[in-house]
């Protein structure tokens, strides 16, 4: 089994050489000082969660495929709203719904 990202992996991808925006880092088990990539991308853990439907924490594990759904969606949450700026919602991101085909357990009903 893979392992949800951390905050190296995040900013390696941005490209973020400095510690300026780290925060806590999710398996410090700190809460206290969370920043915006550290928020990112525990917003973007969730969120794969939630797509995924009824994840349990217990006994749910993530794969290959939804560690980086999950980084990519980090890189989406923390980009500038300008730099996406015509780009469809992340819920439309083709890279992400293809990371997550196979994987999810409750479909919404409009």
């Amino acid at each position: 089994m893979a392992a949800w990202p951390e905050l190296d992996e995040l900013k390696q991808v941005l490209n973020i050489t400095s510690d300026d925006w780290d925060g806590d880092d999710l398996g410090s088990g700190g809460i206290g000082d969370m920043t915006r990539l550290s928020r990112a991308l525990a917003a973007a853990i969730a969120y794969i969660k939630l797509r995924v439907g009824d994840w349990d924490e217990d006994l749910d594990e993530p794969d290959d495929m939804l560690a980086h759904a999950a980084l990519r969606a980090a890189v989406l949450f923390s980009e500038r709203p300008e730099e996406n700026e015509g780009a469809p919602p992340i819920t439309n991101d083709p890279v992400i719904n293809r990371l997550l085909y196979g994987h999810r357990r409750t479909f919404g009903v409009a």
